[in-house]
């Protein structure tokens, strides 16, 4: 059984404790320590946070801007209740690539407020219906294989970066999994960023990096703005992204529940509200889309702290590297070779997400329904399938989606009517 949700005096109030096992929400530490966790907070997402930018195409500084507005929405929307820090989405990197491609950049951007629209829409729904009509559509067996092939489906992208700089990619790819085993801890968990910081130094010493826009960008100013246009043709790319947020969201506040022991199943709509207006404020201004990240639970697990006032100071410090176009050029200068090493791991783990969530919630995999909701739509999403209708363009991502969905449900009901194996074992 979880425990009740702690009060503090005020908002922002938070009671002070010089220590113990565990930091709740609504307490915190000496001021000088809560910085130094949440600095802590801002290394741990900055590793993913800025390569989203860096492989869309977008402008760093907008993204890392909008990433702690974004976090300081959701803990005023959460009722500064529930940590979180809310950092680039992966799972746009292949819409906004394709939506790029035959629109431009502002027709991406379009899409990234759609799919914040629709989350504050479920965000409401389930603050006021709860999340049993979510389980009910979307089964561990259907959210796992949309997971695994939106990461799969980037492959190719990995692959095209890669081949620009194998030998840097390679020394990348090696140092990434070297640090994994390694180190322990907070070095462990931030194995994606330290690879990238030592690739990066490593080609500086090669002279493999672009710095011609470093020496001209100035410390301090506002990132660059662009707004969104809307396209029907490429909103179709972008509603599978709908589904892993609302994945990601829900996951990160269980997460939270089970290490604080605090019950936040009446958080979730809040949650997901949050993180769509953090979503369509990114959008419209040439940010990303916005999620819940797995590094900064990997810090609060590694800490014990989840103060909320961790997360206002990651937020702020987040505010200020946006306001820096020194740090947005630093950033927008990884070299392919980076990227392609990095990313080969990346796409990948995104892929075994799916798959864990098949495992975590013991998918039966000898059962017909579960096997062809997952086999079709796999190869659907990593050949990258297209259909085009008028003027819609269904991409991989897409129609693997959709056909999780539709086969799951379908077998489901047929199956059950007829009593024949499309339920039963297979």
């Amino acid at each position: 059984m979880t425990a009740p949700e702690t009060k503090t005096g005020g908002f922002f109030s938070w009671n002070r404790v010089d220590g113990g096992e565990v930091i709740g929400p609504g307490d915190r530490l000496s001021w000088p320590r809560t910085v130094g966790i949440g600095l802590q907070h801002v290394v741990a997402m900055f590793g993913a946070t800025f390569l989203v930018p860096v492989l869309t195409g977008f402008p760093p500084s907008t993204t890392l801007l909008f990433s702690g507005i974004g976090t300081l929405l959701f803990l005023l929307i959460t009722r500064n209740r529930l940590p979180s820090y809310l950092g680039s989405s992966f799972a746009i990197i292949a819409p906004v690539a394709a939506a790029t491609a035959s629109h431009g950049q502002a027709s991406a951007l379009g899409g990234i407020v759609v799919v914040g629209a629709l989350l504050i829409v479920i965000g409401a729904i389930v603050h006021f219906a709860g999340v049993g009509w979510i389980d009910i559509l979307l089964p561990p067996v259907v959210t796992g294989t949309i997971v695994a092939l939106i990461g799969l489906n980037l492959a190719p992208s990995a692959k095209d970066n890669y081949e620009k700089d194998p030998v840097i990619a390679t020394i990348v790819l090696v140092l990434l999994v070297a640090s994994v085993v390694l180190f322990r801890g907070l070095l462990g968990r931030l194995a994606i960023f330290l690879s990238v910081i030592l690739g990066y130094l490593i080609s500086l010493a090669f002279d493999k990096v672009d710095t011609s826009g470093i020496g001209d960008a100035a410390w301090i100013g506002f990132p660059e703005f662009q707004a969104p246009s809307f396209h029907l043709s490429v909103i179709p790319m972008f509603l599978p992204v709908v589904l892993v947020l609302l994945v990601e969201n829900i996951g990160h506040v269980k997460s939270v529940a089970t290490m604080t022991g605090v019950n936040y199943d009446r958080r979730i709509g809040r949650a997901l509200f949050a993180d769509g207006v953090a979503t369509v404020l990114a959008g419209s201004g040439g940010g990303s889309a916005t999620t819940t990240y797995a590094e900064n639970i990997g810090v609060m697990a590694a800490t014990k702290v989840y103060s909320t006032a961790a997360y206002w100071i990651a937020g702020v410090t987040a505010i200020l590297l946006g306001l820096s176009p020194k740090v947005g050029a630093v950033i927008a200068a990884v070299p392919a070779g980076v990227l392609g090493g990095v990313t080969t791991a990346l796409y990948g783990l995104v892929g075994v997400l799916g798959v864990h969530i098949w495992v975590s919630n013991r998918v039966d995999f000898g059962r017909a329904i579960n096997q062809f909701t997952a086999a079709i739509p796999l190869v659907i999403g990593i050949a990258n399938f297209t259909w085009v209708i008028g003027d819609l363009n269904f991409g991989g991502i897409a129609l693997g989606a959709a056909a999780a969905l539709i086969i799951y449900h379908s077998m489901r009901i047929i199956g059950g009517w007829r009593g024949t194996g499309g339920v039963e074992k297979g």
